[in-house]
């Protein structure tokens, strides 16, 4: 059995392995100059570097981190767009002959970041996302789809692009893993919620102080691959198809549609233009003002 990862190597991801005989692999989104912002090239890859540990039946589970002093803060909407991954999502036509923004090309772009969210829920290996620092935005989603969250007690977990920039794409799953007056509340807000407050309300599983983060999440994971990996897989599609049922992938194709048509709204039109105005900073300032929150926290 490997005790190392003798996988591809990637620009924008750590991959390594833990626990007993490393029969845990561990993903680190690799972005710290950017509070790990999920570029389309990330994405892309990380949607890679899935097939490539379901595959490897010596691992039974997977950790997902961010280096540096965050989870993540989010999908990058700061970079040039239009090379790479980034511009393999956005071939499809998303402006008219007027430079008009058109709804059905968005929506296609959309949905295939979705289609990553929704291979990292059901893929055939248990998952953790392990949150320090932030976990918003693109970034609160990213840590919904897998089966175990756990945070530090101070992390924050919000959605903040609720405020101007749409919906969320997922829905960040909430109304399946938190009371539906809570859910929407957060939602309605855009609020952040710390790790403590995201336990107490079911949102995640445990929040650890930050010094045993990592060394409990690793124990997490080795205590549940003490099973097979392929008995583990069953257990794990056995539970996601109750949430299935329940109607998880019509929700995250809605959702994704609905954030398609929040680029149309009032609210979101005023955060574009502020973009332009203003940069991104400014936009976020504009957002996050009359909550006093998210950007009034130091970001550098």
């Amino acid at each position: 059995m490997p005790e190392t990862y003798d996988g591809p190597d990637y620009e924008n991801l750590l991959i390594d392995r833990v626990g007993t005989d490393a029969r845990v692999a561990r993903i680190t989104l690799n972005r710290p100059e950017k509070m790990n912002a999920l570029s389309q090239e990330l994405l892309y890859e990380f949607w890679d570097v899935l097939h490539v540990l379901e595959a490897d039946d010596d691992i039974r589970a997977i950790i997902v981190k961010g280096a540096g002093r965050t989870f993540c803060a989010g999908y990058d909407i700061t970079t040039p767009r239009g090379e790479g991954a980034d511009g393999q999502v956005r071939s499809y036509k998303q402006f008219d002959g007027k430079n008009r923004r058109m709804l059905m090309g968005i929506r296609t772009s959309m949905q295939q970041i979705t289609d990553i969210h929704m291979y990292f829920w059901n893929m055939a290996k248990v998952t953790i996302a392990q949150i320090h620092g932030f976990a918003i935005a693109g970034g609160c989603e990213l840590a919904m789809m897998a089966d175990l969250v756990v945070a530090t007690p101070d992390a924050q977990l919000g959605h903040p692009g609720l405020r101007g920039m749409g919906t969320s794409r997922t829905g960040v799953i909430w109304p399946l893993v938190i009371g539906m007056r809570k859910a929407k509340e957060l939602y309605l807000t855009g609020d952040p919620v710390t790790g403590t407050e995201a336990e107490e309300m079911g949102m995640i599983n445990y929040a650890w102080p930050e010094e045993e983060l990592e060394d409990r999440t690793i124990a997490l994971a080795d205590r549940i691959a003490n099973g097979t990996a392929d008995n583990l897989a069953i257990l794990k599609l056995n539970m996601n198809r109750f949430y299935e049922n329940m109607g998880i992938y019509s929700s995250v194709r809605s959702s994704t549609d609905m954030d398609a048509a929040g680029q149309f709204t009032e609210q979101s039109y005023t955060w574009q233009d502020t973009m332009k105005e203003g940069g991104f900073r400014g936009a976020v300032a504009w957002r996050d003002k009359p909550c006093g929150d998210y950007s009034a926290r130091p970001r550098e």
